[in-house]
C-alpha cells in the first residue's frame, strides 16, 4: 500500500476526505427514524460501545444500500450521519462519490482509483465511503456489458468483501434503480441493509414542514402545518424544501413588489414579511413535484364538491377493505407513525418478532429445570412460529396476533361501477390517498407501453411490489386493461400474481365499469365474491344528493363573493 501510494503521488488529491455542511443533522431530517437508528447501529454505537460487539463476539455491519425515487433523503441522510459521527471525541473521515467520477477513459485506471480510495479510507479509519449513484458504477454484469466495466465490478466486490479485511471502513451506496446494480453487492459482508427510502406520507410530510419552517418568524401555525401535510400528496423532501422556499418569494411579491421594477437597492423592513396561508397556496400552484413531472398520482382526496356524495361509500369501502387487507387498519391509524412502529421487523428497533420481555424468556446459557416451582405453569409458545427472514437469513420466532402482526390472506378488491357513472375512479384514488404508508405500484397501460417492453416493466413492478410488501398494485378500469393487452401480458401477470405468497401483503386493488357476470372468465377468477373482495358502488342517496345541492346552491351560489380590499 505505502510503494503504490508513493509512486503516485499527487494522485491522492482524487481520494482526499471530503469537507461537508456541518448545519444538517439528524434532526433536520424528517419522517427517517428507523433508518437513523439503524445508521446508528452501524456506525456510532460501534465507536461509544465497542464493549457491547467484543462481548458478543460480534461485527457490526459495514455496508448498507439506500434506494427509493428522487429527492427522499438519501444523501442527506449520509451527510447527516457524516457530521453526527464528527462531535466531540468522534472523528470520522467521509469520502463521497458518484458513480461516474471513478471511471476513466485509461484502462486499469478505474480499478486503481478504486483500490486508492479504499487504501486512504483504511488509513484514516474510522472512514465513511459514500457512492452516490452506484448503478452507474457497479451496473449488472451480463454479455451484452463490455469487459472493462465487469472487472471495475469484480474489482468493487474484492474490495468490499475479499481476502483482506476492510476494517472500520462503512460502505453506503445510493441509487434510484435497484434493479440495476449487481446482485453479488447485495449480500451480507458487501450491502447488508437496505433501507428503502419512500414518498413520505402525512405525518412525515408535516414533520419535513417543521423542519423547514422552525427559524420563521412568526412560525406557521400547527393547524396550518396539519392542511399542508393533508394537501400535498406526493411531495418528496426535496419538494417540500422547494414549497417553501417558493413561499418565502409569494411573500415578497406581496409586501414589496417594486423590487422587481427597481435596479437600485431598496431599504426593506424585513419584520413586515409576513408569510400566509394564501403564499401556501399560490406555491402549491407553481411547484410541481416530482412524482408527477413524469407520471401523476394515483392517489388523491375526495374534493369538496365530491364528498357529499361520496364520503359515506368511501367510510363503507374501507371498512370492508380492512376485512379483505387487516393491514389497511395499521395505515388508517392516525395516532400510528409508520417508521416509529413498522409493520414487520426483528427486534426493538425494527420490530417485534422476538421476545421482547426479559421475564417471559429465559438465557440460551440456562439448564433445563429438573424441580418444578408449585403451581407454576409450563411455559406455552403454542401462539409461535417460525419465519425465516428474507434480509437476515435467520429464523426468528413471531407472535400470530392479528391486532399485533396481522395476516392477510392473497388480499384482493375490486370497485364496480355502474357503466357511465364514473365512480370507481375517485373512490379508488381516494383509497390509495387513505392508504398512502403503503407503496402504490399502477399497472395502467400507459405505464407499460411507455416502455419498449411492456412484459420487462410489468415483471420490474410486480418483483418491486413484493419486494417492499406491504404494498398494493392499482389496475385501473381492468376490463379494458384485460383486452388492450395481449396474451402474452396477461400470462404474465397471472402467473406473476400466484407466485406471490399467500400470506404476503401485497393488494391487488382494481376497478372495473363492467358487472361481474360480464367479465372475462380469467378476470373473475382473481377475486372471490364471497369473501367480500367485490365492492359494488350504489348510487348516490336521497340525502346525499340533497346535502350536494344544499351547499352547492345556499352556500356558494347565493352568497355573494367577498370583495377584494384595495391594496
Amino acid at each position: 500500500v505505502d510503494k503504490d501510494t508513493m509512486k503516485i503521488g499527487g494522485d491522492l488529491a482524487g481520494v482526499e476526505q471530503m469537507q461537508i455542511d456541518g448545519s444538517v443533522q439528524f434532526d433536520g431530517v424528517g419522517g427517517l427514524s428507523d433508518h437513523i437508528s439503524s445508521l446508528k447501529e452501524m456506525v456510532i454505537f460501534p465507536l461509544l460501545y465497542p464493549e457491547i460487539f467484543e462481548r458478543l463476539k460480534i461485527e457490526p455491519p459495514r455496508g448498507c444500500l439506500f434506494y427509493g425515487p428522487p429527492g427522499t433523503g438519501k444523501t442527506l441522510l449520509a451527510r447527516a450521519l457524516a457530521n453526527e459521527c464528527s462531535q466531540g471525541h468522534m472523528r470520522v473521515s467521509f469520502f463521497m462519490r458518484k458513480g461516474a467520477e471513478c471511471l476513466s477513459k485509461w484502462i486499469g485506471e478505474s480499478e486503481r482509483q478504486l483500490r486508492l480510495l479504499f487504501e486512504q479510507a483504511y488509513q484514516m479509519r474510522p472512514s465513511i465511503i459514500f457512492f452516490d449513484e452506484i448503478d452507474a458504477l457497479a451496473p449488472v454484469r451480463s454479455e451484452k456489458q463490455d469487459q472493462i466495466h465487469n472487472s471495475v465490478v469484480g474489482t468493487l466486490l474484492a474490495l468490499m468483501d475479499g481476502l483482506a479485511s476492510r476494517g472500520e471502513v462503512v460502505v453506503i451506496g445510493a441509487t434510484n434503480r435497484l434493479d440495476s446494480i449487481d446482485p453479488a453487492l447485495r449480500r451480507p459482508g458487501r450491502f447488508e441493509r437496505e433501507f428503502r427510502f419512500s414518498l413520505p406520507n402525512k405525518e412525515a410530510r408535516k414533520e419535513i414542514f417543521k423542519i423547514h419552517t422552525r427559524d420563521w418568524n412568526p412560525k406557521p401555525s400547527d393547524n396550518l402545518l396539519e392542511e399542508l401535510a393533508e394537501e400535498c400528496v406526493g411531495y418528496c423532501g426535496a419538494d417540500i424544501k422547494a414549497l417553501c422556499a417558493e413561499t418565502g418569494l409569494c411573500a415578497l411579491r406581496h409586501r414589496y413588489p417594486q423590487l422587481y421594477e427597481s435596479r437600485e437597492r431598496l431599504q426593506i423592513n424585513m419584520d413586515s414579511i409576513k408569510i400566509k396561508a394564501k403564499d401556501f397556496s399560490m406555491a402549491m400552484q407553481k411547484t410541481v413535484p416530482a412524482s408527477r413531472r413524469v407520471v401523476p398520482s394515483s392517489g388523491r382526496a375526495l374534493s369538496a364538491i365530491l364528498k357529499p356524495l361520496l364520503e359515506n361509500t368511501l367510510e363503507r369501502i374501507l371498512k370492508t377493505l380492512q376485512r379483505v387487507f387487516p393491514h389497511a387498519e395499521l395505515a388508517l391509524k392516525k395516532d400510528q407513525h409508520p417508521f416509529n412502529k413498522p409493520l414487520f421487523s426483528l427486534n426493538p428497533i425494527l420490530g417485534n418478532y422476538v421476545i421482547d420481555s426479559d421475564e417471559e424468556s429465559s438465557s440460551i446459557s440456562e439448564e433445563k429445570l429438573t424441580h418444578k416451582a408449585p403451581g407454576r405453569k409450563k411455559a406455552e409458545f403454542h401462539t409461535f412460529s417460525r419465519y425465516i427472514c428474507p434480509c437476515y437469513g435467520s429464523v426468528f420466532k413471531m407472535a400470530e396476533n392479528p391486532r399485533d402482526q396481522p395476516t392477510s390472506y392473497r388480499p384482493r378488491f375490486l370497485l364496480i361501477e355502474e357503466p357511465g357513472s364514473g365512480q370507481a375512479s375517485d373512490l379508488a384514488a381516494a383509497v390509495i390517498h387513505s392508504l398512502e404508508k403503503f407503496p402504490i405500484y399502477t399497472l395502467d397501460t400507459p405505464t407499460l407501453f411507455a416502455s419498449t417492453s411492456p412484459d420487462e416493466t410489468c415483471v420490474q413492478l410486480m418483483q418491486e411490489a413484493q419486494r417492499s410488501a406491504p404494498s398494493i398494485i392499482y389496475v385501473p378500469q381492468i376490463p379494458s386493461w384485460w383486452e388492450t393487452v395481449g396474451p402474452t401480458l396477461r400470462s404474465v401477470f397471472t402467473t406473476l400474481l400466484q407466485s406471490i405468497p399467500r400470506f404476503t401483503p401485497v393488494l391487488l386493488l382494481a376497478t372495473s365499469n363492467v358487472q361481474l357476470g360480464d367479465l372475462p372468465e380469467e378476470v373473475k377468477a382473481l377475486f372471490n365474491n364471497e369473501y367480500e373482495e367485490v365492492f359494488r358502488i350504489p348510487r348516490p342517496t336521497l340525502a346525499e344528493r340533497r346535502h350536494f345541492f344544499e351547499d352547492l346552491v345556499m352556500k356558494q351560489a347565493a352568497q355573494p363573493p367577498a370583495l377584494k380590499n384595495s391594496t
